[in-house]
């Protein structure tokens, strides 16, 4: 009889086990599409945006800035303003010790009264000289009358000799009617020599008297020039004595102030700023592969660091030149060296919208600021 062997399982032996089938985390499919339509929304939108705007955060609030010069030296005796204070154009700033230049405008005054004495002098003598010249003038004048007369006189007793010459041989007249005709006409022409002499006499006075007036109107020209001259020096001392007085070349808010009274300052030293309220604008620095598209009159919103959330209206208006490289104080030479390109920048003046914005006025120069243009 067969016997029947019932196979045990061996308790030691490893048991198979049927791996558990996982579930599907439903919540996490569903986070990532929606983060990825999030995604793909924000690129699309992004890529729309960037097809009409140009931006760049590359960019500072702008102004004008005016500086304090003085055009005299000398020591400071007098500071009338601090710092940040807020001044009108023609308020008294700084005043310097005057006293020298008093002393420069009296030395003037001084000269020009000496001028115009010296012009009183020339004036006289020119007045002098020209009466010389009409009385020799006139004694030529009366000269020649008296030669006109003599010729007349020598003619007419030349004419009487003759004829009693031709008559004194016949015996009609006596040898003393020749004699007497004979003196007046030696006479006659003896005055008449005289007078050719005195004419040249006469006329080398008024050749002396002519060189004189010539002389002392020269003087007169150069009198009257030196007034000129001195009269000018007048004005200018009186210049510089009003530049002891340092006033505000225009409206605005001073900036810091480091002078002090007795400290001596320099002609053409700069002194410190005076910051216009007038306007301000936005210099913003575009790369040059962002120009495509950009032109002036384009409308541009801009957003201050100092005023989050506060979109400022304003309009594109110039583009610069150049780039700021090319104004650098020491400009890159490409043809030197190994070349490595890099994109340039190009500053563009964008200005505010006049009117619209009371918060325009508490922009200052110098403030970060980020710069949208849109190009529809």
């Amino acid at each position: 009889m067969a016997t029947e062997t019932t196979l045990q399982e061996d308790p030691k032996a490893p048991v198979e086990t049927v791996p558990a089938k996982k579930k599907t985390n439903f919540k996490f499919l569903i986070g990532f599409f929606v983060l990825m339509l999030a995604g793909g929304f924000f690129g699309f939108t992004k890529y729309q945006h960037s097809k009409a705007h140009e931006e760049t955060d590359d960019a500072q609030v702008d102004g004008n800035i005016s500086p304090v010069i003085p055009r005299v030296s000398g020591y400071l005796t007098d500071v009338r303003i601090k710092d940040n204070q807020v001044v009108k154009k023609g308020d008294t700033l700084m005043i310097l010790d005057d006293r020298d230049l008093k002393i420069k405008l009296e030395q003037a005054l001084a000269a020009l009264e000496i001028a115009q004495s010296n012009l009183g002098v020339a004036q006289s003598a020119t007045s002098t000289s020209q009466t010389s010249v009409s009385v020799a003038q006139t004694g030529e004048l009366v000269a020649d009358a008296q030669i006109d007369a003599a010729q007349i006189k020598v003619k007419r007793t030349s004419d009487d000799y003759l004829r009693y010459a031709n008559l004194i041989q016949d015996h009609s007249v006596t040898q003393q009617q020749y004699d007497q005709a004979l003196a007046e006409k030696q006479t006659a022409e003896k005055q008449l020599q005289i007078l050719l002499e005195q004419r040249k006499t006469a006329a080398a006075q008024t050749n002396v008297a002519a060189s004189q007036s010539r002389t002392t109107g020269q003087q007169t020209h150069v009198a009257n020039a030196t007034i000129h001259q001195r009269q000018a020096d007048v004005d200018a001392a009186k210049l510089n004595l009003s530049y002891t007085v340092i006033t505000a070349p225009t409206d605005g808010t001073i900036s810091k102030v480091s002078m002090q009274p007795g400290q001596y300052i320099q002609q053409g030293q700069s002194l410190f700023n005076v910051v216009l309220s007038n306007e301000v604008w936005v210099v913003a620095n575009f790369k040059e592969t962002q120009f495509d598209k950009m032109r002036i009159g384009q409308k541009v919103t801009i957003s201050a660091d100092a005023f989050p959330g506060h979109p400022f209206e304003a309009t594109l208006t110039s583009f610069s030149p150049a780039t700021g490289s090319r104004f650098a104080l020491l400009p890159p030479d490409n043809a030197s060296g190994n070349f490595v390109k890099t994109v340039q920048r190009l500053p563009v003046k964008i200005e505010f919208k006049g009117g619209t914005d009371p918060l325009v006025k508490e922009l200052r120069p110098g403030m970060n600021v980020a710069v949208d243009v849109h190009l529809n």
